[in-house]
């Protein structure tokens, strides 16, 4: 299913800050920065990251359920949003 940029602009935004933090942990890490402030800064990567598929599959969801409310078929049936749902676990 294709989606516009525009509806994911939010998962946009936080994939580019995800994207400067992730900068901003290898440059820690070249920089042999405390192993406690690596981790924090890459678990706030992890959780921008994961925060961000799971506004892409929303986005879906509900482009499934407005197709559905005029009467079109859906661009992706539950089961496969359920599976790319499931692969963000």
């Amino acid at each position: 299913m294709e989606m516009s940029p525009v509806l994911l602009k939010d998962a946009l935004t936080r994939l580019k800050r995800a994207q400067g933090q992730l900068g901003a942990v290898i440059a820690m890490i070249e920089n042999g920065e405390d192993c406690r402030r690596v981790l924090t800064q890459l678990a706030a990567v992890s959780s921008a990251v994961d925060r961000a598929g799971f506004k892409i599959i929303a986005t879906g969801m509900r482009e499934c359920q407005t197709a559905r409310g005029r009467g079109e078929e859906p661009p992706m049936s539950e089961e496969e949003l359920e599976k790319l749902f499931m692969s963000l676990s």
